[in-house]
């Protein structure tokens, strides 16, 4: 299949895959109420399992996930990933009890890790190296989308309809889109060359799990609990010795030694940078539009939708600079640090068009930043390992998401309510965002394009690239 067969059908498709996959982050954040009053009559504990579930399988599994569609077929990983998808939320729809409800988002959550990076890494290898930006920027745009979709759906049900609907619905969508992927998606080449590493798998994968518990649960437990420094320091055992193993394996799921390119470090930590301003947001807004404003759930969904006009204006322009990423991300994180500490002005008496213009502000600078930061992570590895390089961007994506909601959610119960609490929380996330802006533009360099692997990386990842 030659690396420039990408066809309209296929990008919509693919786009409208990960678009679904992401959205089943956010919508379950306005179904909480419902839920809670629901015949399953769920605790505090088992609400936030039921909506962190998805999310600790969704980015615990993405690496792993990413090398298994680079194996042994990304066209199948993603069918796979959609039959997961559609199992889990089939699951929560009937579900029960609340334990059968987690259970049913940690299996969609395990569908959404094989779906993302089988979606990004197919779009690379069908795109011509010269359209490569411009795929990308189609491809965030669709994970932005995905989030304000998340919240535009989970409010008009929560309003509407049973919570069992969304999850309903989710069955005949999936089934839908595999179709689709199966009429309109070439296979692409697999690679002999990646490996997937049973103990290294299981020590990543165990790491992984073990932090995003920690950072999700922070806020609950408190951060200086025995519980959550226990998983802070079980995941950085559980990495060292992940580290150490791949380092003596001769057939690594990765070879760590890929992070000694400052141009990965710095994409995969602006990636992260990014996604944690923007979902302290959308923590905070349903809240305050909602609790402060006094809106309902659908038009709480409805009035997230600005979020959606630059990242899907902007990349478009993006594109054209798709050779100087270092004044494109850090222009673009610059905006999204600065919109949040607009944002963090509102009150009772702003004017919803006032804080429609700080949600512009961010969606701008998520639409100019994201697909740079993106395409710098993917085109760090080499090309056999486009589904473990998307694998590696989207556990940076959903990280820096998880602590952006644990950050905010730590500062607003410092306060005696959202009123009082969501201005700090937002400048304390504004702050870190500029700080790490900073670090992020420094590791790139004066250099201008994205590379694929430059001469003294290969000799880093060639141990990666052996069978």
């Amino acid at each position: 299949m030659p690396s420039h067969a990408l066809k309209r059908p296929t990008l919509l498709t693919l786009c409208a895959c990960v678009l679904v996959a992401q959205s089943m982050v956010a919508a379950i954040n306005l179904l909480i109420p419902e839920l809670m009053s629901s015949s399953l009559h769920p605790s505090h504990t088992e609400i936030l399992w039921t909506v962190d579930a998805y999310v600790i399988a969704f980015a615990g599994l993405l690496v792993p996930a990413g090398a298994l569609g680079d194996r042994y077929g990304r066209k199948g990983a993603l069918l796979a990933g959609l039959a997961l998808f559609a199992a889990g939320a089939g699951t929560s729809a009937l579900a029960s009890g609340p334990a059968v409800l987690i259970a049913g988002r940690g299996l969609s959550g395990a569908g959404a890790a094989l779906i993302t990076p089988a979606t990004m890494s197919i779009l690379l290898h069908l795109s011509a190296p010269e359209h490569r930006a411009r795929t990308m920027a189609a491809w965030t745009l669709a994970i932005g989308l995905g989030g304000a979709m998340g919240n535009l759906g989970g409010g008009l049900v929560g309003q509407y309809l049973s919570w069992r609907a969304l999850f309903a619905a989710m069955v005949p969508l999936a089934a839908f889109l595999a179709l689709a992927v199966a009429v309109t998606t070439p296979r692409t080449d697999r690679s002999a060359h990646s490996n997937l590493d049973p103990l290294g798998t299981l020590l990543l994968t165990a790491g992984l799990v073990t932090v995003l518990f920690g950072i999700i649960e922070g806020p609950t437990y408190g951060w200086t609990s025995p519980r959550i420094l226990g998983s802070f320091a079980a995941g950085a055992l559980l990495t060292a010795l992940f580290t150490a193993h791949a380092l003596r394996s001769p057939t690594p799921l990765f070879d760590p030694r890929v992070f000694a390119s400052a141009r990965l470090r710095s994409s995969a930590l602006g990636t992260a940078t990014g996604f944690f301003g923007l979902f302290s947001l959308f923590y905070v807004n349903s809240q305050y539009l909602q609790g402060v404003k006094g809106f309902g759930a659908a038009l709480t969904g409805v009035a997230i939708m600005p979020l959606t006009v630059g990242m899907a204006l902007v990349p478009k322009f993006a594109a054209r600079w798709a050779s100087r990423p270092r004044p494109v991300v850090g222009a673009g994180l610059t905006l999204i640090g600065t919109g949040l500490l607009g944002a963090s002005t509102v009150d009772v008496s702003t004017p919803y068009w006032a804080y429609t213009c700080w949600l512009l502000v961010i969606s701008a600078g998520t639409g100019l930043s994201m697909p740079a930061l993106t395409l710098g992570v993917v085109t760090s590895l080499p090309p056999h390992q486009a589904g473990l390089g998307s694998g590696l961007g989207t556990t940076a994506r959903e990280t820096g998401a998880a602590l952006g909601v644990a950050v905010t959610g730590t500062v607003l119960s410092s306060h005696r309510g959202l009123s009082d609490g969501m201005g700090p929380a937002l400048r304390t996330v504004a702050l870190v965002v500029l700080a790490a802006t900073a670090v992020v533009v420094a590791g790139y360099g004066g250099g201008t394009g994205a590379r694929a692997v430059a001469p003294t990386d290969e000799r880093v990842l060639s141990r990666s690239a052996r069978s």
